[in-house]
């Protein structure tokens, strides 16, 4: 199970190529499926983390977290 520092450092990496494919001025069919990927991973990473946040603030085993389907993380309320 990833620790929370790994799991930030992931978060920086992805939001990076986010932001460098955002950039671009003309978007490929590629890159508009590279970044509703990338959007869906962010989505999930910072929803084990928060999993792992709660954990801890309740004194639980917090790298018991399970990686939540895409479907169900892109389900949640905003």
């Amino acid at each position: 199970m990833p620790t929370e520092k790994s799991m930030l450092e992931h978060i920086n990496e992805l939001v990076a190529e986010e932001k460098q494919l955002r950039a671009s001025s003309e978007h490929t069919d590629d890159d508009r499926t590279r970044l509703r990927h990338l959007e869906e991973q962010l989505d999930q990473c910072w929803d084990m983390l928060r999993q792992r946040r709660a954990k801890t603030e309740f004194d639980q085993p917090a790298d018991d977290v399970k990686e939540r389907p895409v479907g169900e993380v892109e389900g949640y309320l905003q």
